[in-house]
């Protein structure tokens, strides 16, 4: 099994609004073929390759507030 490292990491909390309006930015860069993500002083600039892996999960979360419902886009 391959080592994993982390390049990048950001967790905000946004209104899905916002949400929506960064994940088509994102869209739009992931065609184009190049994404960069910056945090503070921290950047990486990733280029797409033609063929990837779309990877998606819908988790619930049982939680002391109720139930949390998560979407992951890898």
């Amino acid at each position: 099994m391959g080592r994993e490292v982390t390049l990048f990491k950001s967790e905000e909390k946004k209104s899905r609004t916002e949400v929506g309006d960064f994940l088509s930015q994102l869209a739009d860069k992931v065609s184009d073929g190049q994404v960069v993500l910056k945090q503070g002083t921290e950047e990486i600039t990733l280029d797409m390759p033609q063929g990837m892996i779309l990877d998606i999960k819908v988790e619930d979360e049982e939680k002391s507030r109720g139930t949390q419902h998560s979407l992951e886009i890898e």
